[in-house]
């Protein structure tokens, strides 16, 4: 029987876990499994890692460990997260996907021996392909231009109202939908907002020319749509996302007794931290204001996620880690490994969070 490389399912969501099983391989042997994929920008990107196959001539990646390649020991999904640029790509690349409606279309193959997929001599045992979507069956991506308010709406199937989440990246510019595509997935609407870098928000595309009214316009604009609850609406933010997510929070008030003031504060929130300090000092700001809520007797509102070895652009999971970037010369820091774990471990808590304050 000719060797075999499979992976289970072939169609999943970006945050869903696969099983990838090599078989009828000669046993105890060393051999390589590859991923590659194109991101939307064309750039390649790839992974491997070194096994031995085990005495029935097979290799699992959800229980054998690799010796080698882009990560060591067992690592389910270490493929995917740990995903590199190959050899001789552009600088500073960071793994963002812009057409949430088409999916990562990802090469696996087992190699023969311990190898690198930029060796050409090496011998390919196997392939299968496997597709990773942000985007379930059925949600609906609705473009807002709306009374200057840039953005796109993503819903779940059925007719609602849902409960609600308000999307916002950080100062990489654009708009960002992969997050609020996987929230639909979940059964939340979700809004991606744009607020600089974009061609449709006026004035230069370089600087940020919308304040605090633009913000809470996108936020009722969220509330009063039809298939939304309007009572149950998060805010969830990345990097300067964060920043702005708490403004919103405070100065949107929908009631009095959840903003102005900290003794009166019942916005319930969630951080998620890093310990890499080069770039923002978000561990102590998010300190501090852990001390607040604490002072002021309030610190069941808070839960707070700190991952040492993590970097600053924790995404959903499986995403590769961005160290640095060139599109804006930054260090974000984080190792591979650490970050992978990260993660997953927030994103499933996350998910917990909504689940938890947003359902009833």
């Amino acid at each position: 029987t000719a060797p075999m490389l499979t992976a289970t399912p072939l169609r999943a969501l970006m945050d869903e876990q696969i099983s990838i099983i090599g078989r009828f391989l000669t046993p105890q042997c060393p051999v390589t499994v590859c991923a590659q994929m194109h991101s939307d920008d064309g750039d390649l990107w790839e992974a491997f890692a070194h096994y031995n196959t085990n005495a029935d001539g097979t290799v699992n990646l959800t229980r054998d460990r690799s010796v080698g390649g882009s990560y060591l020991g067992c690592e389910p999904m270490g493929l995917f997260w740990g995903l590199q640029p190959a050899p001789g790509s552009r600088e500073g690349l960071r793994l963002r996907k812009k057409n949430v409606e088409t999916p990562y279309v990802m090469l696996m193959s087992l190699l023969e021996g311990h190898v690198s997929p930029s060796e050409k001599q090496s011998t390919e045992l196997a392939a299968v392909i496997a597709e990773r979507w942000y985007m379930a069956p059925g949600v609906r991506r609705i473009e807002i231009r709306k009374d200057g308010v840039v953005g796109t709406l993503f819903l779940p199937p059925g007719p609602g109202p849902f409960p609600a989440m308000l999307d916002l990246w950080g100062m990489g510019g654009g708009l960002m939908e992969y997050r609020s595509a996987l929230f639909a997935s979940k059964g939340y609407a979700s809004f991606s907002l744009a607020y600089f870098g974009h061609k449709d928000l006026s004035g230069p595309e370089k600087s940020v020319n919308v304040g605090d009214s633009y913000f809470k316009s996108a936020y009722h604009l969220l509330q009063d749509h039809r298939q939304v609850s309007a009572d149950r609406i998060g805010i969830i933010g990345l990097s300067f996302g964060v920043y702005l997510s708490l403004r919103i929070a405070i100065q949107a008030g929908v009631k009095v007794c959840q903003i102005v003031y900290i003794d009166s504060y019942k916005i319930t929130l969630f951080l998620v931290t890093s310990h890499f300090l080069s770039t923002i000092n978000v561990f102590s700001s998010s300190h501090r204001i852990e001390e607040t809520l604490r002072a002021a007797g309030k610190s069941q509102l808070l839960t707070l996620l700190s991952y040492p070895g993590a970097g600053h652009l924790i995404e959903p999971p499986y995403t590769p880690n961005a160290r640095r970037s060139l599109w804006m010369f930054t260090l974000w820091g984080g190792q591979p490994a650490p970050h992978a774990a990260a993660q997953e471990d927030a994103w499933k808590k996350i998910l917990d969070f909504m689940e938890s304050h947003l359902r009833w």
